[in-house]
């Protein structure tokens, strides 16, 4: 985690590039490429976010159920089937935002949200939802340069034990309960940790961190929370 002295000079840091329009990019890593097709029917079977939360959303047969059905009773709670998250709530750390669609770059890099200080978080749609057996990836920025702290700029204060929430389209909620938080240079960035697959539901929550890089005008590290099921709330 990042000390006060740190983040104070990280903050500063952001000010006085600001005249830069400095471009800071969420993500060290990339999903592997066997993982991304084999959960590209993922877009294809949701669909883009549309209506609001609470509005019904019909869930896919097969995959899912089967997956469900696969994770021990012991482990957690039940897995969700899938469903489009549209709030993501984390009271430890004061944050509630919307959450957007995001894809993934022509480089085969996740895509990221606006980069703007009052930008939502965005879900990456080609792994699990939250709630369902697998890894669900949200990522947010930490600041900007030009108009400072953003969506994730507390992500990195979170500490074993927390909880966070996520809304989903179907009116129900996944509940995770934060196990650790990391802070990995994007030149080792744990890319099967963060996006292999797991047999139980998972959440990892991502951001920048770390120092800054003037050359290359991104954060070197990244911030990675994991969390995992512990309770739910059906549609």
């Amino acid at each position: 985690m990042v000390s006060g002295s740190r983040r104070l000079t990280l903050d500063t840091l952001a000010a006085l590039l600001a005249v830069g329009g400095v471009i800071l990019v969420v993500v060290g890593g990339r999903p592997p490429a066997d993982q991304w097709r084999g959960t590209a029917d993922a877009a294809a079977r949701l669909g883009p976010p549309g209506p609001p939360a609470g509005a019904a959303t019909r869930p896919a047969a097969g995959g899912a159920v089967g997956r469900a059905a696969a994770v021990s009773a012991s482990a957690g709670p039940a897995p969700l089937g899938p469903s489009v998250p549209v709030r993501l709530d984390i009271p430890a750390i004061g944050l509630s935002t919307p959450l957007m669609a995001l894809g993934r770059n022509a480089d085969g890099t996740i895509a990221v949200p606006p980069l703007r200080h009052d930008a939502p978080a965005g879900w990456y749609r080609y792994l699990a939802t939250p709630g369902e057996v697998g890894p669900a990836v949200i990522l947010g920025h930490v600041d900007t340069a030009r108009d400072g702290p953003a969506v994730f700029y507390r992500l990195r204060d979170l500490r074993s034990g927390d909880t966070v929430t996520v809304r989903r389209l179907d009116g129900s909620t996944a509940v995770f309960t934060v196990t650790r938080t990391a802070q990995y240079s994007k030149l080792a960035f744990p890319t099967e940790a963060v996006y292999g697959a797991v047999d139980r539901p998972a959440l990892r929550l991502i951001t920048c961190g770390g120092t800054f890089d003037p050359i290359n005008r991104q954060y070197r590290s990244n911030i990675v929370v994991y969390a995992t099921l512990t309770a739910s709330t059906p549609g």
